[in-house]
């Protein structure tokens, strides 16, 4: 129970007014003092408010898609007595944002009544659960009130698609398991690759018959070897990260996580071997596999793990580029390429991609554009962003921009025909 001091100074300014009466010997002043000295008495003998309340939320869909509307309906019903001055706060998760109606509601009630209020969130990628509601009691004069909260469920969960209907060409370090990545080594594929000698056991169907009969000779044809790739996506996480070329766009990290599991499915559907990781102060990190039960862990992985999340994590001081780079440089694969999600508003993603290429990792950069351009500020910021991803492509490291307007197969097609140049 605290004050809420409305009527504070109201005894300080009740004596001031019977010493005035009394000096000038005035009725009227101290009859006006004596009603304000029985209000102060009824107020510090009036009943404390002790809310006894029951809480009904109902969440219309608890398993929307990314960015439905969804109705959260909360009735307050009152098991206590009267409560003259009752304010209600629910506690809305912080990833989804209230788009209609306010999520609170100020009532008085009496014994047995109820209250209900709506209002309207926009789903997000994630696990998202209500806290309970915060109620506010006055008493009947304002003068004192009770804080507390009342527990009450509801809980929403919001999975993407991530169907995989975007590809980019990956480079060259491979896996000795079979797959989809050309290599300069010759064996079993689809696309021509040398001619040698015939040796005791070679398949008769790679015999150079036109040969034999030209020559009389015998020879085998050798094939391009096509071999699994080993990826690790890597989502730029970061506080700084979580950018929008306007309040209500998607921030860089939502389009980096969408991205990112579009790839995965494309990936894993042509046996290439995936991971995941975020470079973020709240570290995740999934170890490359490929199969069914891996597809669904990192599904799992970029929807519900802490450092994928929707919202951005407290500035941590403990949280240093440099040691997060040494730790997962230790878990890297040495044959795995980096596919890199970020925004580049800074140059720690540049720094992070140019010593992985030259620590023999391939790298490319997929980089949602968070800029405005309809603004000065933005036009410069853009300027600066492009001066990193130009260094980038100096380096040698791959770099496909992504405009908030177009969708990310159109920003593949056109990065994968510059790089084929």
């Amino acid at each position: 129970m605290t004050a809420t001091n409305r009527w504070a100074g109201l005894g300080a300014a009740a004596l001031i007014v019977v010493g005035v009466g009394v000096l000038f010997r005035s009725a009227g002043a101290v009859l006006a003092a004596a009603v304000a000295a029985g209000y102060l008495a009824v107020r510090a003998a009036a009943a404390r408010p002790r809310p006894s309340l029951d809480v009904e939320r109902v969440v219309a869909d608890e398993a929307p898609d990314p960015g439905d509307e969804i109705r959260v309906t909360v009735t307050v019903r009152n098991e206590g007595p009267t409560l003259f001055d009752l304010r209600l706060i629910d506690g809305v998760p912080d990833g989804l944002a209230v788009v209609d109606g306010p999520a609170r509601h100020a009532t008085a009630l009496r014994s047995g009544d109820a209250a209900t209020f709506v209002y309207t969130v926009r789903a997000a990628r994630g696990d998202h659960e209500w806290t309970g509601l915060e109620v506010v009691a006055r008493g009947p004069l304002g003068a004192r009130e009770r804080a507390t909260t009342v527990a009450a469920g509801g809980r929403l969960r919001c999975v993407p698609a991530f169907d995989g209907a975007t590809d980019l060409p990956l480079r060259g370090l491979t896996t000795p398991f079979a797959g989809r990545v050309p290599t300069d080594v010759g064996g079993t594929g689809l696309e021509f690759y040398a001619v040698r000698e015939y040796r005791r056991g070679d398949p008769r169907g790679r015999v150079d018959w036109n040969r034999a009969a030209r020559t009389g000779e015998l020879a085998t044809l050798e094939l391009r070897e096509e071999r699994a790739a080993t990826v690790v996506l890597v989502v730029d996480a970061r506080p700084a990260a979580y950018v929008a070329p306007s309040p209500t766009a998607e921030s860089a990290v939502e389009r980096s996580v969408d991205a990112a599991g579009q790839l995965a499915d494309v990936l894993l559907s042509k046996g290439d071997r995936v991971g995941a990781a975020a470079l973020s102060p709240r570290t995740a990190w999934l170890a490359p596999d490929t199969g069914h039960t891996h597809r669904a862990r990192l599904r799992e992985t970029l929807v519900t793990d802490p450092g994928f999340a929707p919202t951005p994590p407290d500035p941590d001081r403990r949280f240093v580029s440099r040691l997060w780079r040494r730790q997962f440089r230790r878990r890297l694969p040495a044959d795995a390429q980096v596919l890199l999600f970020s925004p580049c508003v800074d140059r720690t993603p540049v720094t992070f991609a140019e010593r992985l290429d030259a620590l023999g990792h391939a790298v490319t950069v997929v980089s949602p554009d968070p800029t405005p351009p309809d603004r000065p500020g933005g036009r410069l910021a853009g300027l600066e962003r492009s001066l990193r991803l130009a260094e980038l492509r100096a380096a040698g490291v791959r770099v496909a921009e992504w405009t908030p307007a177009e969708p990310l197969a159109a920003a593949g097609d056109r990065a994968a025909r510059r790089w084929s140049r």
